[in-house]
């Protein structure tokens, strides 16, 4: 089974953040927020990936 360990669960929690934070700093409306914040929160590898080939990008 595939586990993150060390330095490579610390490095997914800080992409996870750096998603988070993100997502909810993102123009985009309050459902899909929590929408995209669930499935990051849920799936933290698949999530992260999911969200950066397809997520809000945010206002600039």
């Amino acid at each position: 089974m595939f586990e993150l360990r060390g330095l490579g669960g610390l490095l997914l929690l800080a992409l996870d953040i750096w998603a988070l934070v993100s997502i909810i700093n993102s123009s985009r409306r309050t459902g899909s927020k929590v929408l995209w914040c669930l499935l990051v929160v849920l799936l933290p590898l698949l999530g992260f990936i999911i969200w950066l080939v397809a997520g809000p990008r945010s206002a600039k």
